[in-house]
């Protein structure tokens, strides 16, 4: 049985009207420091939502620091503290933990700071006044259709999962698994976090691959653990063996001309990150976003086909 591709789209946040939540309202626009916090700039990602944050910030009048919490809430919480110390008019934050981040966030707003959070949502609402993150859930789906096509609709396949804390690991694990797991020709022979990291993946693909020599395919929660395991496969032989990552880099853009990794699947950190500081703008500006705490961004399917448009988490 075949699934019909869905078409490649993308969507802009929407969302209704969002109440004031404090905040430096007297403040003249394009004044003061935003504050921007993500994960390591190790993994490009990360790097391009600070550095699209960045650009949008400056272009706006506002003055930057940029911080790294290593995906270590204390480190995180620590920042806040010395950010709200300093007096920084916003925060644009990718969290270090879905849980461990509210106590954080909520301090800022307790100190008239609004946060406005990229890629991973906290478990609580009316804290921060956006959270703006990817469609996860649609763009799992997206790539568990392509991986299903690539493997010809059958045969024994790993998962390699993110990091725990970290809700969107959950989400697109769900969301392959509601598309690949109506299919019974499709076995998953070993499921196991690498949580989120090259190197983890690449000792974790090897045990796997000893443990199932006839493993066929590997779909991955995102793109570094996809390079991890795609290395580990080649220098054991078996590049032969189909791989798919998550989040759209450019090292998985370039696998896929070079004939090596099979697809990933867009999440638009630059452009995100962008949208985030354009919020926290209005919102500093006029006391409301005029949108939804919550937005959804879609996601796209990135193969042979468009893989050479995209770069730095962008389609052109």
């Amino acid at each position: 049985m075949r699934i019909k591709r869905r078409s490649f789209l993308t969507a802009s946040a929407a969302g209704l009207t969002v109440a004031a939540a404090g905040g430096r309202l007297a403040l003249a626009q394009g004044s003061g420091t935003i504050a921007v916090i993500t994960p390591s700039h190790d993994n490009p990602f990360f790097k391009a939502e600070a550095d699209g944050a960045v650009a949008k910030a400056q272009e706006l009048g506002y003055d930057t620091v940029v911080l790294v919490h290593d995906d270590d809430p204390n480190k995180q919480s620590q920042q806040f503290d010395t950010v709200i110390a300093q007096g920084v008019v916003a925060i644009i934050l990718d969290n270090a933990g879905a849980d461990a981040s509210v106590a954080a966030v909520q301090r800022a707003k307790d100190a008239g700071i609004p946060s406005f959070l990229i890629d991973r949502e906290i478990t609580a609402t009316g804290v921060a006044v956006s959270q703006i993150v990817s469609n996860n859930y649609q763009g799992a789906q997206l790539g568990a259709e392509e991986f299903f096509v690539q493997m010809g609709e059958a045969g024994q396949y790993a998962e390699l999962l993110g990091k725990e804390s970290d809700t969107n690991a959950g989400i697109r694990s769900q969301g392959y698994h509601d598309v690949i797991d109506q299919f019974t020709d499709m076995e998953m022979v070993a499921q196991q976090t690498a949580n989120w990291s090259q190197t983890e993946a690449f000792g974790v693909m090897e045990s796997i691959l000893q443990a199932n020599p006839g493993i066929k395919g590997v779909i991955c929660g995102n793109d570094t653990m996809a390079m991890g395991a795609y290395a580990a496969l080649e220098a054991a032989g078996r590049g032969d063996v189909i791989v798919t990552g998550f989040d759209g880099s450019n090292d998985v853009r370039d696998s896929i001309l070079g004939g090596g990794i099979k697809a990933t699947v867009l999440q638009p950190a630059y452009e995100q990150a962008q949208l985030a500081v354009e919020q926290a703008h209005t919102y500093l500006s006029d006391g409301s976003t005029g949108l939804d705490e919550k937005q959804l961004m879609d996601c796209v399917l990135i193969t042979e086909e468009n893989a050479g448009d995209l770069d730095n988490f962008q389609l052109s």
